[in-house]
């Protein structure tokens, strides 16, 4: 890898969910156990970045014990339209994670795609959302994911408008320390720390590194 190459793992539900999932999103939950060995496995990854979406009790609850037990920091995107909802992290567990060094960034308002919204509904996502967050947290909230990881042209340059300053996404591949678009790999149940490491530090075949670029190009562009 290069020597500005980042690792951008991120994870979302750990454990059993405390809400009812949405159509498709049991994939994304995954055991304690899975997600204390991706853990170690992952610690002295080179470059290596962390993140937690959809604001799930288990953040807080598994993630961030976790966490600190290993040394190690993370950014946490927040739903604002569920704080204090059953499941979901309240003000308060949004404010220890600040006060615990990690980053809170937003996720928007209700868990939805950001692409194609109307200029009312994206207010919403991306402007209410963040000042809700940076009214919770007591300090400025500059940082995204993409709900969903759905983006385009459109949308990325409303947000760049708006001064965010990082941009999260799932394309599972690495990204540069300095890029303000930031690809992820996104850690499933049927993941297991070995194919994890094996697509992130070995990548993939030349193809395969090639469709992941080019879906990462026309999202960008369409």
């Amino acid at each position: 890898m290069a020597n500005d190459s980042v690792i951008n793992v991120c994870f979302h539900g750990i454990g059993t969910p405390q809400r009812e999932l949405e159509p498709g999103e049991d994939r994304y939950w995954i055991s304690e156990e899975l997600f204390g060995a991706v853990l170690d496995e992952i610690r002295d990854w080179p470059g290596l970045r962390i993140s937690f979406d959809d604001s799930n009790t288990s953040d807080v609850g598994i993630g961030l014990p976790a966490l600190l037990r290993r040394g190690l920091t993370a950014d946490f995107f927040v739903l604002a339209g569920r704080l204090d909802s059953p499941g979901s992290l309240g003000p308060e567990e949004v404010r220890l994670l600040h006060r615990s060094g990690m980053t809170v960034g937003t996720h928007g308002m209700r868990h939805i795609p950001w692409r194609g919204l109307d200029p009312a509904a994206a207010d919403e996502e991306l402007v209410t959302a963040r000042e809700r967050l940076t009214e919770v947290v007591g300090a400025d909230v500059s940082t995204a994911a993409c709900p969903l990881g759905r983006y385009d042209r459109t949308l990325l340059a409303r947000m760049r408008r708006l001064g965010y300053t990082r941009v999260f996404t799932s394309d599972r591949r690495p990204a540069r320390a300095l890029q303000w678009l930031q690809p992820r790999y996104t850690v499933r149940n049927d993941d297991t720390p070995g194919s994890l490491r094996t697509e992130a530090l070995q990548g993939p075949s030349p193809m395969s590194r090639l469709k992941l670029e080019t879906v990462g190009v026309i999202k960008r562009l369409r």
